[in-house]
């Protein structure tokens, strides 16, 4: 079973590492150049996801959610992590502003917590990720739309 088939299926998390762990290893999966829509609730764990994708692409910076920043730039050794937080962008024509595109130097991969914002911008072959916390504190992932990689 491929990484991508157990997301599908849905993932359950017991920790922050268990999580960014989870995140490292779809990292090693991923096309060279993609879209990850990460949806949930604040506190879902969608930075912390964030922060596992950039181990497994070999990062080794802090990565914080960018917030107050709107995106935060991280180069690894083989491949950009663009982390991008739109939940305090209006419109699409905001994000249009930030010249994005400017960033996406293959390969790449963009992360967008509270991609429901910028819905009409994200591509059609955007993976979408749904993060949760079920009662008893555990996390869930789960790949919600997906073409084959």
């Amino acid at each position: 079973m491929t990484i991508f088939d157990q997301l599908r299926a849905g993932v359950i998390t017991a920790s922050a590492t268990e999580t960014q762990a989870l995140a490292a290893t779809l990292a090693s999966a991923l096309p060279a150049d993609v879209t990850l829509a990460l949806h949930g609730d604040l506190g879902v764990g969608k930075t912390t996801f964030v922060q596992g994708l950039a181990r497994g692409f070999g990062m080794v910076e802090s990565v914080t959610s960018p917030t107050f920043t709107i995106f935060t730039l991280h180069r690894g050794p083989t491949r950009t992590l663009v982390h991008l937080d739109a939940y305090r962008l209006e419109n699409a024509a905001q994000l249009e502003s930030l010249m994005l595109e400017d960033f996406l130097n293959p390969p790449y991969c963009l992360a967008v917590e509270w991609p429901e914002k910028i819905a009409p911008w994200l591509p059609p072959e955007t993976l979408h990720l749904e993060l949760g916390i079920l009662p008893d504190e555990r996390h869930t992932v789960r790949l919600r739309e997906a073409t084959s990689p």
